[in-house]
């Protein structure tokens, strides 16, 4: 997970990624999710960009929900990303 700054409020979300897309020549990468009808961006100058990319397309593959943080609930930014808790739910599709 990103480290969080401790002085900012987070929002988080239990969210299952239904695909990512990554343009090329775009600062981010859209993140889908089969809660929402909403595209969520993750920003290539995030510093834990490399290791949250890799943990939403694991998660993806094994159909794993991850807790998401945004800074608002109307964000479509992603901040934060983390397995909820070890032997969490898996869906299969």
């Amino acid at each position: 997970m990103n480290e969080p700054d401790p002085d900012k409020k987070r929002h988080y979300r239990e969210m299952t990624v239904a695909n990512i897309r990554e343009r090329k020549g775009a600062d981010y990468v859209e993140v889908v999710f089969l809660e929402s009808t909403r595209f969520y961006r993750l920003s290539k100058e995030n510093p834990a960009y490399a290791k949250t990319l890799g943990l939403l397309r694991h998660a993806m593959s094994k159909g794993r929900v991850l807790k998401v943080g945004f800074a608002s609930l109307n964000s479509e930014t992603l901040l934060e990303v983390e397995e909820p808790s070890a032997g969490g739910p898996e869906r299969n599709s």
